[in-house]
């Protein structure tokens, strides 16, 4: 708990003196669960003689210091290392003349904590009335710690040192008995009242203001107490206003919509009794003048687009033309292997038609047909005629 425990008097926080509470918590629940055990061995009554009792044994003591901490809860497992050693001492050699744990270690020895209704490096006693602490009806601040100035924090409803009168805005019940009433709220209007109802108000609560035992809400927007910024209007809430923004048609107003407005902004203009939009498109005769441009109007204003089959390029509309390349060919589309049946079936056409020929007799034909298939042969295998004859298909 304490960041340096061979300095006991070093203020420490709440919070971890609350830890090193909890653990001794959880040091008091493992006594009572050990209570009544024993070693558990063999032959316990020989352990008991020669050991030592189960009861102070170092083997008790680590099985309740095992249970204090979550083995997650970091804080506390250093805070149990830091006061191991006070702790041995008060297990093995202090036990009798201090059974209490707590005041012994946290308030004696370790001068962290104070006993119940005590506060502050000295343990001051806290402020007490009738039903105890703070009248029963709050704490002490910093009880039960070496820190806090022992002033009262009352419960919502009560003030006072000792919490004993009400609270702004509640009032005293009536009581058959002779104990003391609690404190009840009044109407959300009232400060000071004499029953729950709106017409039981004594005072009011700022925004209201008095009237035959009613709080009645002060307009500040009707008066001079409303402070708005340019460009908003006062709205009046229940013992309040708020400032809320124009509308946008709206150079200041006197409410909400286009219809109360002062003054119509740039892109409005009056129209009967409202502030409403200009359609420049309509109303100016080249509202775009850019070729090609069209106009979209918008709320308050209006916008130049590209007209539809242009697109902007370098602040003008051009027509938006697919990309040009060279043309292609008949074939361009065509696949390698349809390219190569069209070539044999080529070849097989020419061939046929001079074997036609020479089929008559001629000598002319022949001769033709049988050197244009050894031409067209050879022509065939050159790497050179295919890539001819592959170009005169695809028509380049």
């Amino acid at each position: 708990c304490s960041d340096v425990i061979t300095a006991p008097r070093r203020r420490v926080s709440v919070e971890r003196i609350w830890k090193l509470l909890a653990a001794q918590t959880q040091s008091y629940k493992g006594l009572e669960r050990t209570a009544n055990k024993n070693f558990g061995g063999g032959n316990t009554a020989w352990e008991e003689e020669k050991l030592a009792k189960y009861a102070r044994s170092e083997t008790r003591l680590l099985e309740i210091v095992e249970a204090v901490c979550d083995k997650s809860d970091f804080d506390c497992n250093r805070l149990l290392e830091q006061i191991e050693d006070q702790v041995e001492t008060w297990w093995f050699h202090r036990q009798q003349e201090a059974p209490d744990l707590f005041q012994w270690l946290c308030i004696e020895e370790l001068r962290l904590c104070c006993p119940p209704g005590h506060y502050g490096p000295e343990c001051t006693e806290c402020p007490s009335g009738p039903g105890g602490v703070c009248g029963g009806l709050g704490r002490c601040e910093g009880e039960g710690t070496r820190l806090g100035d022992g002033d009262c924090v009352c419960d919502p409803g009560y003030s006072g040192v000792l919490c004993q009168d009400c609270a702004h805005g509640y009032y005293r019940e009536k009581s058959s008995n002779h104990t003391q009433p609690p404190c009840s709220a009044c109407h959300h209007s009232c400060k000071k009242c004499t029953g729950p109802q709106d017409n039981k108000c004594l005072d009011c609560k700022p925004g209201w203001i008095l009237h035959s035992n009613k709080c009645v809400d002060v307009d500040e927007c009707g008066t001079e107490l409303a402070r708005c910024p340019s460009n908003t209007y006062c709205f009046n809430t229940d013992g309040s206003y708020e400032c809320r923004g124009c509308d946008q048609a709206c150079v200041g107003c006197m409410g909400s919509g286009p219809a109360r407005c002062k003054k119509c902004a740039r892109g409005f203009r009056l129209t009967g009794a409202k502030c409403l939009d200009i359609d420049e498109c309509s109303e100016r005769a080249i509202a775009c003048p850019g070729l090609n441009e069209a106009c979209i109007n918008e709320e308050g204003s209006f916008r130049c687009e590209c007209a539809e089959g242009f697109i902007r390029r370098d602040s003008i509309c051009v027509e938006n033309l697919p990309p040009t390349g060279p043309e292609k060919g008949l074939f361009d589309d065509m696949t390698d292997d349809e390219v190569l049946v069209l070539q044999q079936m080529f070849f097989g056409v020419v061939i046929c038609a001079l074997a036609t020929l020479a089929a008559k007799g001629d000598m002319v034909f022949t001769a033709i047909f049988i050197g244009g298939v050894a031409a067209m042969a050879g022509y065939w295998l050159s790497e050179k005629g295919d890539r001819v004859l592959d170009g005169f298909l695809k028509g380049r």
